[in-house]
């Protein structure tokens, strides 16, 4: 078997997406996502100008050696933009592979470990109360685990709280707008909504939250502390991530499990969180940590230090790398979580998938490979729009912070 042709394939049914597919000789093809939110030309531009090429002809079934050879090949490593087309690469392989053996990709990678993945969703609302009504609403949808974001009183606008319910995307315009930030204010009003929903909910749902690499260390200590009595199931991304060893000084103040990952692209990213256990979960991605093969070493190297799995999946990634990454969480010895945030109409249409959503669990269904197909013609109808995530000021002096 050889690999006839590759093409990428840019398309926007709601929010911008780019796809890869692989055909072979032997009238097997595969897709894989290669989505990187606000850049996505770049790796399209990556993909077909530098990748293509290269693997033309090649034996698709020898999907180490070629990760490899676009990894070390390419003298240039890591990288979101590198990542994010070798895991496009490698998920349309594996895809492949699955799809000659005739089974479900997740019998490849060693059969399932659960009998379903649980997913958790995104409650966003402009105050308390709005967030506490929609954390409800997901909790009668079946939802077993919900993020809770909310607006902060005095900001204009803040992560997490979207213009709709279900399908909030960030990237919302052709340059990138600007909120405005205070931590003096969010540390004041985030405990608050914890405490209220706690009273709303109880103690059987799981609730998480993003601070989205907005606070020093020390000041993530202080909220992780002051929400240890609403026992959340993470805090996400409480501090940014490039200096691993920050996270030891907030390991020291406080006891709420930690996440962090989404942003990561090799092991090399998360290699000293996870093994001086100063995280709980690793967010990694199927498309940018360099696709399952990549993202299967990530597990394993956290499944060491009792730290699991808990892929990012918003509506940035496209339901290739969903349905791939459901085919990884069934098979992940030390599977934590799935992010689920539902996609479009729009955008299930021209994506068909075999996964489908049941009382807080997402299944990956049984087709051969990872499930997930383009309908090329309709995607075509969909041509791609300049779309960028926004920057974050500080609300007193407009200093330039992080988003």
């Amino acid at each position: 078997m050889k690999i006839s042709d590759a093409r990428v394939i840019v398309c926007s049914p709601g929010r911008n997406f780019v796809t890869l597919k692989i055909e072979t000789d032997e009238g097997l093809s595969g897709i894989g996502d290669a989505t990187l939110n606000g850049r996505e030309l770049a790796v399209a531009s990556y993909l077909s100008d530098h990748v293509v090429p290269c693997l033309l002809g090649r034996d698709p079934q020898q999907i180490e050696d070629i990760w490899h050879y676009l990894y070390r090949g390419a003298y240039w490593r890591r990288g979101p933009v590198t990542m994010a087309a070798i895991g496009a690469v490698d998920t349309a392989l594996w895809d492949i592979k699955a799809k000659a053996a005739g089974m479900p990709l997740y019998q490849l990678l060693g059969g399932r470990s659960r009998s379903g993945v649980m997913v958790y969703g995104h409650a966003n609302g402009r105050d308390i109360e709005e967030t506490v009504d929609e954390v409800l609403r997901y909790r009668d949808m079946g939802y077993l685990a919900v993020r809770a974001q909310s607006g902060v009183p005095g900001l204009n606008a803040v992560y997490g709280v979207g213009r709709g319910r279900m399908f909030y995307e960030p990237a919302d315009a052709a340059l990138p707008s600007e909120h405005d930030w205070s931590t003096e204010k969010y540390l004041d009003h985030t405990p608050r909504l914890f405490e209220r929903l706690r009273q709303a909910v109880g103690w059987d749902t799981h609730l998480l939250h993003d601070v989205h690499h907005r606070l020093t260390p020390i000041e993530a200590g202080r909220l992780g502390k002051a929400l240890e009595p609403y026992r959340l199931f993470w805090l996400e991304d409480a501090t940014p991530a490039e200096n691993q060893e920050a996270f030891r000084l907030i390991r020291q103040h406080t006891v709420t499990p930690l996440a962090v990952g989404e942003i990561f692209n090799t092991i090399w990213d998360c290699k000293d969180l996870i093994q001086n256990q100063l995280i709980d979960y690793i967010r990694a991605t199927v498309v940018h940590a360099g696709g399952i093969t990549h993202l299967r070493r990530i597990a394993d190297l956290a499944s060491l230090y009792q730290v699991r799995t808990g892929c990012h999946g918003a509506t940035d990634l496209s339901p290739v790398c969903l349905g791939a990454a459901l085919h990884f969480d069934i098979w992940a010895p030390n599977f934590g979580i799935q992010e689920y945030m539902r996609h479009t109409e729009e955008t299930d249409a021209v994506f068909p998938h075999a996964y489908h959503y049941e009382q807080g669990m997402l299944y990956p269904g049984e087709a051969p490979g990872h499930g997930v197909e383009i309908d090329e013609g309709l995607a075509a109808k969909y041509p791609y729009q300049r779309a960028y995530l926004p920057v974050n000021r500080l609300a007193h002096d407009g200093t330039l912070w992080h988003w």
